[in-house]
This record gives structure tokens, sequence and C-alpha cells, in this order.
């Protein structure tokens, strides 16, 4: 595993250097941020379908958006970093963050094991609110789960916000997709999913017709 990844390290290296791919090379953090997005939903989607293949495949994608990032950042002029720099901050935060795996901790349940990791990263991060870090470019179904999932666990329950529009409603739905353990994201896209392919069974039929 160590050489494979260690390949990699070194043709992402040959690839911004001078005499490798101009298009690598002029790249930034900016310029590849679309392209993290797209990966990662191509990820969801190969786990959807259940190929395995499809599966391998995607998941390398994602982790070249991990590999170029890093290999970006240490030509930077300041705060520069490298892979090494990330793989041991991700290291330590597995660590810090299961105590009750690395160190003397415990808890009981799920809903307890939330509540710590959640704890855990108010400290680290020097947060004043259950909201802060909740990305804004979060799928809006998926933020709401998110806002909500956090309220929820942070004991929180504020005065009910006064209104009857499409979005109250949605988030409604979502509040109600929390509380039956069900990933509202995940629901919408495979009923989107359902409805497309009764739409081509119907355009298919018609076409035949």
């Amino acid at each position: 595993m160590s050489d494979a990844f260690d390949r990699l390290v070194a043709v992402m290296d040959q690839l911004r250097s001078p005499g490798g791919c101009p298009w690598d090379a002029e790249q930034t953090h900016e310029s590849l941020a679309p392209y993290a997005v797209e990966e990662v939903y191509e990820l969801v989607d190969a786990i959807s379908t259940g190929d395995r293949a499809h599966l391998r495949e995607e998941l390398g994608d994602v982790l070249l958006q991990v590999i170029f990032h890093a290999r970006v950042a240490e030509d930077a002029d300041i705060d520069s970093f490298d892979i090494s720099d990330v793989v041991e901050g991700l290291t330590a935060k597995l660590v810090d963050r299961h105590p009750h795996v690395f160190a003397d901790a415990t808890v009981d349940s799920t809903d307890e094991l939330h509540a710590q990791w959640d704890r855990l990263k108010k400290a680290e991060k020097d947060r004043e609110s259950a909201m802060d870090g909740i990305a804004p470019t979060l799928p809006a179904l998926m933020r709401a789960q998110k806002v909500l999932g956090r309220m929820e666990r942070a004991g929180i329950r504020p005065q009910a916000e006064a209104g009857v529009g499409i979005g109250h409603q949605l988030l409604d739905l979502v509040a109600r997709a929390s509380a039956e353990g069900v990933d509202a994201e995940s629901e919408l896209r495979a009923a989107t999913a359902s409805l497309e392919e009764s739409i081509r069974a119907a355009e298919a039929e018609t076409g035949s017709s």
C-alpha cells in the first residue's frame, strides 16, 4: 500500500513540476474546487449503483483531488504544506476525536457518541455555536438535515418561526425524515431516479407505438 501511495504522490509531483503537464501546473485550489464537488457526487452515484468497479474508480478520482490539492499547497508562498502534513493531521484528528477507542473515555450509545464528537469539535475549533462549521454550500436538503441534527444533539428548542411557505413545508419534511432516521437527500435522489426511469419507459413505449 505504501509503495502504491508513494507512486501516486510521485506521479502528481511530476505532473506539476517543470517538464510535466502545463494544465496541471497552472491549477489552483480555486480552479480545482468544482472538480472536487463533481467527483464526490460521482462517488455517491457509484455507491448507489452497487457497481464495485465503478466505486473503486470513483474513490480513486476523489483521492486524486486530495493529492492534487496537497501538491498545489506545496507551492504556496505562505502556509505551505504537503500530503504528509495532511495525513498526519488527519491521523491526529481521528485519535483525538475517538477517546473511547484510543483513551479511557466511555460511551454507552450512538447518541452519546455524537454528543462527544460535537463537544470535541467545538473545543478544538473554538466554536461559539452548534451551527458553526456547517458548510453553506451543502445541498439545501442535506444542510437542513445537518442543522436539525446539530440542534437535536445540542438540546436546543428555538421558538418556531412562523411561516407556511414551501420552504417551511420542506423543512418540516426534513425534520420528519430525521425523526424517522431517514436521509432526506438520499430519499429524494432515489425518488427522482425512479421518476426518471418511469419517464424513459414511457418515452420508449410511446416511440414504439
